[in-house]
């Protein structure tokens, strides 16, 4: 759900505001030019949303010039169903089901002022009628509120736009609940805005009209005297039951049964309403919700606030508790309309999210204004007793239930019965760190997002993993984007508070779908417990992990898990030995590359160095796990068995070394430009060591590998004709995902891939690790893009030696899966950054699966703050804002110095001012300005229509109260 209320901005400071008995009826003051304050009636007072003329155009990629075109209304019940999906935990545009729209919106009173001050603008809109230029009318009528909606939000579902005056939102609701029953539509958006024109104005009131005369509202009170009307905006996204609890959403509450039906013509007048109409209509939701009137124990009442209309609503919902139950004051009943005025359109849904607050809260607000009760209304021997204090909302072990009213002028009438949602279960995550992340249009929307969800994760302690579920799955990512990885709430708050670099990383984007590279390192990047916290606490990665494990079993004769994962200080030097090595690393790197695909991390290109390149080929389909995994432990083996031999890494170009390398040497990596490896017998390495440091000094760097083995010269030959013969034992298969030979440095096609002896000589050959990433880089640099290169395995040798290419830092982006191995930085850790890292760097990732396994269906989608829009003044500009009037002095109307409607119309039309705003939008074309006294006499007509037309509709309640009174 989402709102903006009058005094307050948000759901959560609406329900404040409810708790405290905070009013949102606010003093105004008179604007310039205005003639109402010079009527001995006005009324200084107004329930308002602030700042109802601004928006966030920019968020929904309106022109400015469109957006001062567009009904405010319309407007904000955009922005506020938009803030509605994401409270529902569903990112609005993205949705994968049918979503519809049911919502209303009150008279446009914007275009009237507009039209009074702008030709340009009448004009425009008179040609639209019919065939001409549609924008004015599609900008401005009601009939395109729902589906404007619809488009910005990309939804599928019916889109209709509901009117039935007061009661609207609320009908709405309940078109929406026979649409989702009637499997129309599987999710809906419902609610209605009603904002008003000019605002902070005030009202004149008249004698025994239905507005207030002194702005205060006094349902069901003895000193009753009618309402005020207030502005306000709400939505709330309903779902099928069944389906919210199977998709694990956090419910505010359950509708079970509603009624609509209309008064008809057997009443004294239009607008009057009726007693057997609202008990109907309160009766069709009792027999919907399968319920006994006994068990609503709090009505949230349409609450009129005059000495008419509340006996009748009271009545009605009397004879309609009384089909089932006799009992008498056990259910509390109260009206909004109290704190914040009728809000006309907007106040059905804005009773129900007040009602599903309630219920989730198990409070009962308090009723404000009450005093004593209204004498025509019988308390006492009702079922009803009026709610003046914050109470506890108990039960006797039955579910909490409600009902809500609201009534329209016209006849209309709606009435929903509301229970408390079903009892959720939490079970916390086995994961030691979670992901946050965040993404904003602008950075000053990010830093706001950032500060509201800190706040929130103090204030609201919530299952921590959920919280970041949620924001994974029921958010968008925009340009701007934010991670933090933390252990749990306090902090994560605490790190998006201080916004550290390092703890905080942002980013800015326009990057999607950004191709990764999966790197998987060769022997040297084993290490004791390597990837234990992922083993432990991810099941896709301990699954192939583990079935990796199983494969090899047999062929050493022993399980690779208990060496891999022992003890701390355990003696890891049988890890280092290249028959256990290698196995070792193929089934973590393997394990990883899986992981990773299982989250949507699909690669566009795999390279692996040395016997990496079995993991890319098991990952690509050249061979199947099974195959390779014991294809690594024979490759293994036949390289333990060979003579001893070193290696040594050596800071110089390929065609430079081969210049002063000794011939019992060999070249066996090119890892960089300027980085090689040469490996021979340990003495010729040490002799070339002896030369290096005697004839270069210090110009050149060297350094000794540990290894047992002079690897890639050589001194493997004797290993490539068994190692042959066991690949010929296997099935070969051109590659589904490209894979970059680090034998070749070029692409592997299938002639390469299927072939034995490839295989088998990539024992032997050189690894030309900087080759294939020059190939890499070329392709990136080609299409003009990015790419993310993504170390999978332990360690971060290939992050280490990629960073040694010619590398764009604004394109191409590094990652490692784990930390290395000195880091005091935990494996889980690292693996949660690196996954925020792919997002911050435009990769795909499947959200849905982050939390697999048996804690998918333990994450829940929770409320949290929602998207900072960035709003602008969008209204129009007139010559009279240019103008100094002087103010005019107030004089706060009572009811005993009511005068006539007709001594109260404007003394002058140079008194009106059409617009008060000082920072008013100017539109990039002038609007041609009619003679000043067209314009005002414009707006005084339409004033004069307005006040008639409710004079007309006091009347007839004023009658129909005598003939009462007579009876």
């Amino acid at each position: 759900m989402s709102g903006r209320f009058p005094g307050a901005e948000s759901t959560s400071a609406f329900w404040k505001n409810l708790v405290e008995g905070v009013s949102g009826v606010t003093n105004v003051t008179p604007r310039a030019g205005s003639s109402l304050p010079s009527n001995r009636n006005f009324v200084a007072k107004a329930a308002v949303v602030k700042n109802g003329d601004h928006f966030d155009a920019k968020f929904f990629g309106i022109y400015p010039k469109q957006a001062v075109d567009m009904d405010p209304q319309h407007r904000l019940f955009l922005e506020t169903a938009w803030h509605a999906m994401e409270d529902a935990g569903y990112i609005p545009d993205e949705t994968k089901v049918r979503v519809g729209v049911f919502a209303g919106c009150h008279m446009n009173t914007y275009i009237f002022t507009r039209m009074a001050a702008d030709a340009e603008f009448r004009a425009e809109l008179a040609d639209s009628f019919p065939g001409g230029s549609l924008s004015a009318e599609i900008s401005n009528d009601k009939d395109y509120l729902s589906t404007r909606v619809a488009y910005q939000l990309n939804l599928r579902g019916p889109a209709v736009a509901v009117q039935s005056a007061c009661s609207t939102s609320l009908v709405a609701i309940a078109q929406a609940c026979e649409n989702l029953v009637a499997g129309s539509c599987d999710m809906a958006i419902s609610g209605g805005v009603t904002v008003t024109f000019p605002q902070q104005q005030g009202y004149l009131h008249t004698e025994d009209s239905i507005l207030s005369p002194d702005g205060s509202c006094r349902t069901f009170d003895a000193n009753a005297c009618g309402t005020i009307f207030g502005d306000g905006v709400g939505a709330v996204v309903l779902k099928r039951l069944s389906d919210a609890i199977a998709d694990r959403d956090d419910i505010y509450a359950v509708i079970k049964g509603w009624g609509v039906n209309n008064d008809g013509g057997e009443k004294n007048g239009y607008t009057a309403p009726s007693v057997s109409g609202q008990s109907t209509a309160i009766r069709l939701a009792h027999r919907r919700a399968g319920i006994t009137a006994a068990t609503i124990t709090y009505v949230e009442a349409h609450g009129t606030g005059t000495l008419v209309g509340d006996p009748i609503e009271v009545q009605a919902l009397t004879e309609a508790f009384r089909d089932t139950t006799d009992k008498k004051q056990f259910c509390r009943i109260a009206s909004l309309k109290t704190n914040v005025g009728h809000l006309d359109v907007a106040a059905g849904v804005t009773s129900v999210i007040k009602t599903s607050l309630a219920l989730r809260n198990r409070q009962i607000p308090p009723m404000m204004n009450f005093t004593s009760p209204n004498p025509k209304i019988d308390f006492e021997n009702s079922p009803f007793v009026i709610n003046t204090e914050l109470t506890s909302w108990e039960t006797n072990d039955m579910p909490r239930r409600a009902g809500v009213s609201s009534f329209g002028v016209g006849g209309t009438n709606a009435h929903l019965v509301m229970e408390e949602a079903p009892v959720a279960d939490f079970q916390a995550s086995k994961r030691p760190f979670h992901l946050i992340r965040l993404s904003a249009r602008s950075i000053d929307a990010l830093d706001q997002m950032s500060d509201d969800l800190a706040n929130h994760l103090v204030a609201n302690p919530q299952n921590f993993a959920d919280v970041c579920h949620t924001l994974q799955v029921g958010r968008k990512t925009f340009r701007h984007r934010r991670i933090v990885v933390a252990k749990n709430a306090d902090q994560a708050s605490q790190l998006l508070s201080e916004r550290k670099p390092n703890q905080a990383m942002t980013v800015a984007s326009r990057q999607s779908d950004t191709p990764v590279v999966f790197m998987f390192p060769g022997q040297g990047s084993q290490h004791l417990n390597m990837a234990r916290d992922l083993y432990e606490s991810e099941s896709v990665f301990a699954e192939h992990l583990d079935a990796c494990a199983e494969s090899v079993k047999e062929h050493l004769n022993l399980d690779l898990r208990s060496l891999i994962f022992a003890d701390e200080g355990a003696d890891n030097e049988r890890l280092h030995q290249t028959e256990i090595a290698q196995p070792a690393l193929f089934v973590v790197s393997y394990a990883l590359g899986r992981w990773w695909q299982s989250l949507g991390v699909q690669p566009t290109k795999l390279i692996g160095h040395s016997v990496g390149e079995f993991a890319a080929a098991a990952i690509a389909g050249v061979m199947s796990m099974e195959d390779a995994a014991r294809l690594v432990a024979i490759r293994g083996r036949l390289m333990q068995a060979l003579p001893s031999g070193a290696m040594m890494a050596v800071q110089m170009p390929e065609n430079e070394l081969l210049k002063i390398l000794p011939s019992s040497l060999e070249i066996a990596a090119i890892n960089g430009p300027a980085f090689c490896v040469v490996s021979g017998t340990e003495e010729s390495v040490e002799a070339f060591a002896r030369s290096l440091e005697k004839d270069a000094g210090d110009q050149i760097a060297f350094r000794p590998l540990k290894t047992s083995h002079a690897f890639h010269s050589r001194m493997m030959d004797a290993a490539i004709e068994p190692f042959e013969q066991e690949v010929r034992k296997v099935k070969l298969s051109q590659p589904n995902i490209d894979i970059v030979s680090s034998v070749t440095g070029r692409l592997m096609d299938s002639t390469m891939a299927t072939n034995p002896t490839y295989w088998a000589r990539q024992i032997r050959e050189p690894v030309r690790f900087s080759a294939a990433m020059e190939n890499i880089l070329e392709d990136c640099n080609s299409n003009k893009g990015e790419v993310v290169l993504l170390e999978v395995g332990p360690n971060q040798a290939l992050s280490t030696l990629s960073r040694q290419q010619p590398l764009d830092k604004d394109r191409h982006h590094i990652v490692s899966s784990l930390p290395h191995v000195k880091q005091t930085i935990s494996p889980a850790q690292q693996t949660i950054t690196a996954l925020g890292q792919l997002w911050l760097r435009g990769a795909s990732v499947d959200w849905d699966a982050v939390y697999q396994g048996d804690e998918q269906k333990y994450r829940r989608r929770v409320h949290l703050p929602k998207y900072r829009f960035q709003r602008e003044q969008f209204t129009f500009k007139t010559e009279l804002e240019d103008r100094e009037i002087a103010p005019v002095e107030c004089q706060t109307s009572t009811a005993n110095e009511a005068l006539p409607l007709t001594q109260n119309t404007a003394s002058s039309p140079e008194e009106v001012a059409v617009s008060s705003t000082p920072q008013a939008f100017n539109l990039a074309e002038p609007p041609i300005n009619p003679p000043q006294n067209s314009r005002q006499s414009a707006i005084q007509a339409l004033l004069d229509q307005q006040m008639e037309l409710m004079n007309r509709q006091m009347e007839i309640l004023d009658r129909k109260r005598r003939q009462t009174n007579n009876t």
